[in-house]
């Protein structure tokens, strides 16, 4: 079915002209490989890097016929501008300033945030593994027993597992024209691409696909009136990152690491990476500090202890709390009931409170980053 829904998409877009009117995009190689899982097709479409805001309209012509294609439910477009090569690189192009460097009367023009969302969060790691998904779902959950609106955006393109972590499943109904209704676990207003896809299909797109997803899940969602929403980072420092950076004004990120020194190192490029687009740091949360034995009740640091707090007041950034690694946290998180709705009396839901509360006590105050311009990137 698939195969037979992307042999009709190319043949459509083949109606498309190119850029110059000559020949169509499909003919000139304009088209990436497209990609079909139920219902929902995406690709990318390459232009001239100078010429890519003067052909949106392409874009759109691109994605309205795809729609039109029977079986197809969403369609998902993205152009994809890259140099010629060998083209005039005799005078490249002057680096915007840092943000850092402006002066008071040349500060960028503020970027537009989410209309009824307050604050934006990110969550991120310099690693997978470190339970950054799972830190992610009982801050929110934590956030919201205190009273809060929240919502959650699943950012992990490429591992999408807030899904399974809130229980919720099912295709996204349409609010009006290309905007989706999110769904809802515990309360909590979630949106992911793991509601597109199947759970075992591979998510193998480029940058400018990746990008493309993010800003439709951010922007194309009746996400309604949010306290906050905390995005769900993909690790590493790619193009999710940077999307968010550019995208919206974020209020901050909290990094998630692990205490050894392995994961320290990748947190640490984290961290200098939010830093370097001015996007301001939360604190960082020591995740499996220690492990509590179910049997026991003894106290084991298998990956050592206090590494991450040691790494905060090293870079002067907040620490926010110790996490252990219990088998409570594990196995309520696989089910689907994470620990704060699962036990919220209880002694790890107290914890992940005390970092929701910690968190927003630093981005309610009145010198937050809400309404801040979002940073322009730069490149040396």
């Amino acid at each position: 079915m698939s195969d037979t829904i992307k042999s009709a998409v190319i043949e459509q877009l083949r109606q498309i002209k190119g850029p110059d009117l000559e020949g169509d995009i499909v003919s000139l190689g304009l088209v990436s490989d497209v990609f079909v899982s139920d219902g929902r097709v995406a690709f990318s479409i390459t232009v001239p890097a100078a010429r890519a805001q003067e052909l949106e309209p392409l874009r759109q012509a691109a994605e309205k016929v795809v729609k039109e294609v029977e079986g197809v439910e969403n369609a998902m477009v993205a152009l994809t501008a890259e140099r010629a090569p060998g083209g005039d690189r005799s005078t490249p192009p002057k680096p915007a300033p840092r943000q850092s460097q402006r002066g008071p009367d040349e500060q960028a023009a503020p970027k537009p945030g989410v209309p009824g969302i307050r604050h934006i969060i990110a969550v991120a790691s310099g690693k997978g593994g470190v339970g950054k998904s799972t830190t992610t779902a009982n801050l929110a959950l934590g956030m919201a027993s205190n009273g809060l609106k929240v919502g959650v955006l699943d950012a992990d393109i490429y591992g999408p597992s807030v899904p399974r972590l809130f229980n919720v499943s099912g295709r996204p109904e349409t609010a009006s024209g290309r905007v989706l209704k999110p769904l809802e676990g515990y309360g909590i207003k979630v949106m992911s691409m793991g509601f597109m896809v199947e759970e075992e299909t591979p998510m193998i797109w480029r940058g400018p696909m990746v990008i493309s997803a993010l800003t439709q899940m951010l922007r194309e969602v009746a996400w309604g009136d949010l306290d906050v929403l905390v995005v769900d980072m993909p690790p590493g420092t790619g193009d999710a990152q940077l999307t968010m950076a550019q995208q919206v004004p974020l209020a901050g990120a909290v990094i998630v690491s692990t205490p050894q020194d392995l994961a320290l190192i990748d947190a640490r490029k984290g961290l200098n990476m939010f830093k370097r687009v001015d996007v301001p740091v939360l604190g960082i949360v020591e995740n499996m500090s220690y492990f509590l034995c179910p049997d026991c009740g003894g106290r084991h640091d298998i990956f050592g202890h206090g590494g991450a707090r040691a790494e905060a007041e090293r870079l002067r950034v907040p620490f926010l709390g110790e996490v252990p690694l219990t088998m409570k946290i594990r196995e309520t998180s696989d089910a689907g009931t994470p620990i704060v709705v699962s036990d919220p009396e209880g002694p790890m839901a107290a914890i992940y409170k005390d970092i929701a509360s910690k968190v927003m006590s630093t981005i309610d105050n009145p010198e937050g980053a809400a309404g801040r311009a979002a940073p322009q990137i730069v490149f040396d």
